[in-house]
């Protein structure tokens, strides 16, 4: 069969051709917490300096032996590539092994190569197989065509945070590998080359690349101007005075101009915007050459000492490496690059597939590699996040086997699929719903707080509002308020089983409660996201009785989940405990909605099939209507009377002082130096003890005070324990379309005192290059988040960076969006974004065990912070913190 090849001459010579040695380091660490720094002289001498994280030297066993030959490497890729004929043609998909360093970026890339290879990657993280496990998937069972090396915290010279991926660059030569970030500085580490600190780090800035014209960069322009602006996340960087000859620089940029996002408001569902060169500034006539898609390569050499390498390739082996993150969504052209490393695949295996092809099993192959395809697609298809690498590829590589099925197999099978499925069935509780609409009610009986303190009073025990307190230009629409409710009703109150030292991971006891007041206390082995998964899946309803409600909130689980339940959503473990529990929720049965934007009231109520709930909804339509002008009058009343303070004079007590806090600043900022994050979101806890509180009074105040469009009171009496929350951020949101939306706020700054300095301090918080990096750092986590459990190419960004004004401060707000995978529930949902990117920084998890390490307590009671960037200053950070402060204390203050 014919084919054309798109081959750059320059580019994947035969291997037989390679012209030096290389060392192949096998670490044989026994402590994951060595640092193992390594580099290749030529000639094939190896240096290795061995250090703790903290810097002090040590003993390590580390063992060096040469490669192969080059006859012998030639051999051996004969050897693997004729285990399986295949025909000579282009495949209609691509299988791509996805290498996760433990980033929080890496399903951006999952999601980018689902649509571009035609079927999604599979992913493992970095210590998941063994070094003959991968073999087995990569050489006996053929399961792959590419691998792609995820960006990740740390340091290639640490074993423990680049895990298989040396391995695979040493010995795979025969396979197309792309290196992103940390995988580019290990593929130029294993050849020699040294990895050092960047002349300063850079951490969600954009910057300007050219690059030689080679295959990697096809049809994306070059140089000062011409568009390719690319995102940049690291702290280190391959010293370009030390490359090997085997390895050659493709791309580079200035090693100090970066570029202020200034861009579309409507990101599509993929990085392939295309950055408009700027015309009033003149090019260069030779950067021109290149910009046009051009082969010509640039003197790298005359621009050494003043340029960063941003792109590496092998000089034998179908290896590329880049710096930048092309998967980011302000990255122009991030597309572009993986659908050039896709035709660098296929014309790969074409070249040296086609001098290996055994016609005479060219039929047979035929067959069984289109059937294979085809339950390759379905299988991945199904593929949940969750599932066990290994398991995903005995799927695949095993499809022969499937196929095999004859039909009186199908048919056994679809038999013991029905009687699982009635099975399942029959311990399903079906709820029934009933509601009411009285229109343009809420304003005529005082609003949402007049409503609920008219059905609830001031003491409110176990009660919830949900209350969009600041409706204004669309934030929020509707609030949600509900009381101890009919026979559904319970409260669920879940503590972790925590060992003193913090280091118990499973696990915890969950205290439930009735409307008759019967209590029971289990352990929950799984954790307690399982258990309320479980229970939502446990549920079935008609979608009818829904039709004409405007809102997708109709009762169920109302609650909180604490930070610490991070060890359910991939954590080893928590340093602190908390003093409250892990979480609290409600079973609400009965609820009342407010449609602000129309001014309606709702009343809602939902059973099981065989019992009524006309007696409720009756009561609460009574008491609705008798509400008038004297529960306004009783509210004002209130209002005016004096402030009851108690004994306690003392005013809040931070967990830190200002110079502890600032030298707290200064330790992530060296983390960040030295890669091992690019934002940690730090936090500090201030308290205030008091004698006597009104806890609802409390809130009604801070509502007034400081309203805020995702406003929260909880009131769980059997703990003593209130939640008054008053925010302008959305963790996650999924409606009834299954639109999974996030909108996190990551740049905040005061309020003026005048109209025109309240418009500057917003236009500088809009222009602000550290701020942008903040937000953009967080969007990027968040549509990796929404990328573990959302369907391939529906994740996207409809606003990144608007700033919205509230009482006290303007914020920069973005929106993220996808559309959940049918395979996963709304609890999986939130174990794949919680905690929240805005909370902890990035990568999620390394960031996560290094606030640990930082803060001493749990989050809880009042807490702020601010995420520390490389562009942070201690001095404004530890302002910052007391500004976000100012609202929930001084609503406090007034009370205490």
């Amino acid at each position: 069969m014919n084919s054309s090849l798109r081959l750059f001459s320059s580019e994947l010579t035969c291997p037989a051709s390679e012209s030096t040695q290389n060392a192949n380091v096998n670490f044989l660490l026994s402590r994951p917490s060595l640092r193992v720094s390594c580099f290749v002289k030529k000639g094939g001498d190896a240096r290795v300096r061995v250090s703790n994280r903290d810097g002090r030297k040590t003993k390590a066993v580390v063992c060096c032996q040469l490669m192969h030959s080059h006859k012998e490497e030639s051999d051996e890729r004969k050897r693997r590539l004729q285990v399986v004929p295949v025909p000579v043609q282009k495949a209609d998909f691509v299988r791509t092994l996805l290498i996760d360093n433990y980033d929080s970026y890496t399903y951006n890339i999952f999601q980018e190569l689902s649509i571009i290879n035609g079927v999604p990657p599979v992913v493992i993280q970095n210590d998941d197989w063994t070094w003959e496990e991968l073999c087995h998937y990569l050489y006996k069972e053929n399961a792959f065509d590419n691998i792609v090396i995820s960006p990740g915290p740390g340091s290639p010279a640490c074993p423990e945070d680049i895990g298989i991926c040396l391995q695979l660059l040493l010995k795979c030569w025969d396979i197309p590998i792309l290196g992103v970030c940390l995988g580019h500085q290990a593929l130029g580490y294993v050849h020699g080359a040294q990895v050092v600190h960047a002349s300063e780090p850079i951490h969600g800035r954009l910057s300007e690349v050219e690059h030689n014209g080679c295959q990697l960069f096809r049809d994306i322009p070059s140089g000062k101007n011409y568009g390719f602006k690319v995102v940049r996340y690291h702290s280190l960087v391959i010293d370009s005075e030390s490359l090997p000859a085997e390895l050659i620089p493709i791309a580079w940029t200035s090693s100090t101009s970066t570029l202020p996002f200034i861009g579309s408001k409507d990101f599509g569902k993929s990085n392939t915007h295309e950055a408009q060169p700027d015309q009033s500034i003149s090019i260069d006539p030779l950067l021109a050459k290149v910009g046009n898609g051009s082969s010509n390569h640039f003197d790298y050499g005359k621009t050494r000492s003043a340029r960063v390498l941003m792109g590496i390739r092998h000089s034998t082996r179908p290896h590329y490496g880049v710096q930048f993150h092309p998967e980011s969504v302000a990255t122009c052209y991030g597309s572009q690059i993986f659908k050039n490393f896709r035709e660098i695949t296929d014309d790969y295996w074409l070249r040296f597939r086609s001098s290996f092809k055994e016609t005479h099993a060219y039929s047979d192959a035929c067959m069984q590699v289109s059937s294979a395809n085809r339950l390759y697609r379905e299988v991945c298809r199904s593929i949940s996040t969750e599932n066990n690498a290994v398991d995903q590829l005995k799927q695949i590589v095993h499809a022969d086997r499937h196929l095999e099925y004859n039909k009186a197999e199908m048919k056994h099978l679809e038999m013991f699929n029905m009687v699982n499925t009635h099975h399942a069935t029959t311990g399903y509780k079906c709820l029934k719903l009933k509601w009411r609409k009285f229109g343009h009610l809420a304003g005529q009986v005082g609003g949402a707080k007049g409503i609920f303190c008219g059905l609830f009073g001031l003491e409110a025990e176990n009660t919830f509002w949900l209350d969009s307190s600041s409706t204004e230009k669309g934030r929020a629409r509707f609030s949600f308020m509900g009381g101890k409710g009919g026979s559904l009703w319970k409260q669920l109150v879940f503590r972790l089983s925590h060992q003193s030292d913090g280091s118990s991971k499973g696990g915890g006891y969950l205290s439930t409660e009735d409307s008759q007041g019967s209590a029971e206390t289990i352990f929950l082995e799984e954790g307690f996201l399982d258990f309320l998964n479980k229970e939502l899946q446990s549920y079935r309803y008609d979608k009818n009785e829904y039709e004409g409600l405007p809102f997708d909130f109709h009762g169920g689980y109302i609650g909180y989940i604490g930070y610490n339940l991070k060890v359910e959503c991939g954590v080893k473990s928590n340093r602190h405990k908390s003093k409250t529990p892990d979480a609290c929720f409600f079973f609400a049965d009965n609820l009342v909605a407010i449609d602000h934007k129309n001014d309606d009231v709702y009343i809602l109520a939902i059973h099981e099939e065989s019992s009524s709930i006309t007696q409720w909804l009756n009561d609460t339509e009574e008491k609705l209507l008798s509400l008038n002008g004297s529960v306004r009058m009783a509210l004002e009343r209130q209002k005016s009377l004096p402030l009851t303070f108690s004994s306690c004079k003392v005013g809040f007590a931070a967990e830190k002082s200002k110079e502890q806090y600032i030298e707290d600043v200064k330790k992530c900022l060296n983390y960040i130096k030295d890669g091992e994050s690019y934002e940690l979101c730090l936090t500090t806890q201030i308290r205030k003890s008091i004698e006597e509180l009104n806890s609802l009074e409390l809130y009604l105040h801070l509502r007034e005070r400081n309203p805020a469009p995702y406003a929260a009171w909880l009131n769980f009496s059997k703990v003593d324990l209130s939640i008054c929350c008053s925010s302008p951020e959305r963790f996650l949101q999924l409606d009834r379309k299954n639109i999974l939306e996030a909108k996190p706020i990551k740049g905040t700054i005061a309020r003026g005192a005048t109209e025109e300095e309240d418009e500057q301090l917003k236009f500088k918080l809009q222009f602000s290059e550290k701020d942008q990096a903040e937000n953009l750092m967080i969007v990027d986590l968040l549509r990796n988040d929404l990328g573990r459990v959302c369907d391939p190419g529906s994740v996207h960004v409809p606003r990144l960076m608007d700033v919205e004004s509230y009482a006290t401060v303007h914020t920069m707000v973005s929106t993220i969006r996808g559309k959940k995978r049918s395979d996963v529930s709304a609890v999986d949902c939130v174990k794949a974004a919680f905690p929240g990117g805005s909370m902890t920084g990035a990568p999620k998890l390394r960031s996560m065990e290094l606030l640990d390490s930082i803060e001493s307590c749990s989050r809880a009671s009042i807490g702020a912070g601010g995420a520390i960037v490389a562009l942070s200053n201690p001095e404004d950070e530890y302002e910052e913190m007391v500004l976000k402060t100012k609202a929930p204390t001084r609503a406090v203050m007034h009370f205490a």
